[in-house]
């Protein structure tokens, strides 16, 4: 992997009191914890028109953010949003799946689990600023491909799996631990990393650990840390493996954009932008029809999307409404399978339009945007908007774009192409994988399979 130079890498998340510069001026990022009204969510977006320049993204992690904010402005914004008495998130980010207590599918309700860990972490100082706890308890939803520093997963209702670092496939195991241990391991581990320096991460603990060992262990890492026995829980790891699919398969969480029945008679309709920003007017438009549609809440969520709650002929009438005004309000959307963050001119460290690649991507490359894996388009090295490895990846350098495979932005190209090319070379790599792909074979498995010496020798139009 290439080091990046200091100025592209990726540093510490805005907040809504430290905002950061962007291409277009100063970024503002909204955590929320709890769910708002869509008339709180269209207030948001007017202030996003007074404050800034009216474009509003939804992060990956469903947080909003308020773009082109300048200097007198921003603090104007954060004054405002305060002043609405909003849940917002202070602090290290917690986090639990956008339908957390609202799922019958659950294995457990991991909200007093990760409000109990926010109350006891709150002293703790010096941690990454980045740093995330993730508490999945389970259900149609989960968190599992979102990065982590710790990670708790159930188990059982009182038993949860704890692992450090990466996404739910690609993170160690530290313990299976009953309910009434996992505050203090967990305050332990921040306590710990916290001594390590601002830039210790969930990982820099995992010397020693297998990955994804299931079994409950005893001994001492080569970190110092012990596992513990007093804590682990008694678990058949056979049980263990057989909660949920998606928890041992390392396969892809279900998408948000779906019609989803809750309990209570509730339902939920993922609804988001395409290529996850919109015109603050736009959503303002939004939210008023989900309200005259009697709407009362909704959640930024998960994979750049709005979750908005009620009864399933509303969320029907507004997914309708939300289809024929540009929105993406399906799963079998192209849009939705590819990731791309603002690029230029939103972005002074891009040099490509993201998302005019992406929409013609979507447009003329959808047999290869099968779900099976998402199609990143990054304007530079950073891959802000998606730090994970991707089968396929676009970026955008100082004279061309590059080409990579099975890796992260700033990994080796297999090839590179003209910026005027970009989305032919694109085209030819679809056309390859839609010739080649075999019975029951996914894109993402054919371009493994493929290889990078095959995909280089497509994109540059060699035999």
């Amino acid at each position: 992997m290439t080091a990046l130079p200091l100025d592209l890498q990726r540093g510490a998340c805005p907040a809504l009191s430290a905002p950061m510069m962007t291409g277009d001026g100063l970024l503002a990022r909204i955590s929320l914890i709890e769910t708002i009204s869509p008339g709180q969510l269209a207030h948001i977006c007017r202030l996003a028109l007074t404050h800034g320049n009216g474009m509003v993204d939804i992060s990956a992690r469903g947080n909003l953010q308020v773009r082109g904010l300048s200097e007198t402005s921003a603090p104007r914004l954060d004054a405002d949003v305060r002043a609405m008495n909003l849940p917002l998130r202070e602090g290290l980010a917690i986090e639990v799946p956008p339908l957390a207590g609202m799922d019958d599918s659950e294995i457990a309700d991991p909200r007093p689990l990760a409000e109990a860990i926010r109350e006891a972490s709150r002293d703790i100082k010096g941690l990454a600023p980045k740093m995330v706890v993730v508490v999945d308890g389970g259900g149609v939803l989960r968190l599992s491909d979102l990065l982590a520093d710790i990670r708790l997963v159930a188990v059982g209702k009182h038993d949860w799996k704890l692992l450090l670092g990466g996404t739910e496939q690609s993170a160690r195991v530290f313990n299976v631990l009953r309910e009434t241990f996992v505050v203090d391991t967990v305050t332990d581990l921040l306590k710990r990393l916290a001594g390590l320096g601002n830039k210790a991460r969930g990982r820099d603990l995992t010397s020693g650990l297998a990955v994804n060992d299931t079994a409950p262990h005893t001994p001492t890492s080569s970190s110092g840390l012990s596992r513990g026995s007093a804590g682990v829980a008694t678990v058949d790891p056979s049980q263990m493996l057989g909660t949920s699919p998606s928890m041992t398969t390392g396969n892809a969480a279900a998408s948000p954009f779906e019609l989803f029945v809750l309990s209570d008679g509730l339902h939920a309709i993922g609804i988001g932008p395409a290529f996850a920003q919109a015109n603050a007017e736009h959503l303002i438009t939004l939210c008023d029809q989900a309200t005259r549609l009697g709407i009362t809440s909704l959640k930024p969520a998960l994979d750049h999307s709005l979750l908005f709650f009620g009864t399933e002929i509303a969320c029907r009438a507004l997914r309708a409404y939300a289809e024929t005004n540009g929105f993406v309000t399906f799963a079998t959307d192209p849009r939705s399978h590819i990731a791309a963050c603002s690029g230029s001119p939103a972005c002074n460290s891009a040099t490509i339009a993201t998302h005019e690649i992406a929409a013609a991507a979507a447009a003329e490359c959808a047999d290869l945007l099968d779900g099976s894996f998402k199609l990143h388009v990054t304007g530079c090295q950073k891959g802000c908007a998606h730090p994970q490895p991707a089968a396929l990846a676009i970026c955008g350098t100082a004279d061309r774009v590059s080409l990579i495979a099975q890796g992260k932005a700033a990994d080796e190209p297999f090839a590179f192409s003209s910026f005027a090319d970009t989305n032919a070379t694109l085209r030819r790599l679809a056309d390859l994988v839609g010739s080649e792909r075999r019975p029951g074979e996914n894109s993402a498995a054919c371009l493994a399979r493929i290889g990078s010496d095959r995909l280089a020798a497509v994109a540059t139009g060699r035999p």
